[in-house]
């Protein structure tokens, strides 16, 4: 069972205390946006074999948003941030390079 620590409350949940959100680090597109911006803005997301950036909820908790960086194959959780951050944090992707290495992967 997927675990997540939220960045608000500090309370470690289970996935059934949670709401999923998708991709996160979106760029959003508006009104001038053309069709195609759009239309990927809408629909296109990432699917990849590794590290996955999330959006959650702690819908059972403080229902606050927040994000999640994890591994899709393994499932491993490398850490949660508030959901107002615009790229990961520095130490979130070091500790994720740093595992990555210690696998042997890229």
């Amino acid at each position: 069972m997927l675990t997540l620590e939220c960045p608000y409350c500090g309370i470690k949940a289970d996935e059934t205390e949670l709401a999923p959100g998708g991709e996160a680090h979106l760029k959003r597109q508006g009104p001038g946006a053309s069709d195609e911006e759009f239309e990927g803005y809408m629909f296109a997301r990432a699917n990849p074999k590794g590290v996955h950036f999330e959006r959650w909820r702690h819908a059972m908790g403080c229902g606050k948003w927040f994000l999640a960086a994890r591994d899709t194959v393994t499932l491993e959780v490398y850490g949660t941030y508030p959901a107002q951050t615009a790229a990961p944090p520095k130490a979130l992707m070091e500790k994720i390079e740093k595992r990555q290495s210690d696998r042997g992967g890229k």
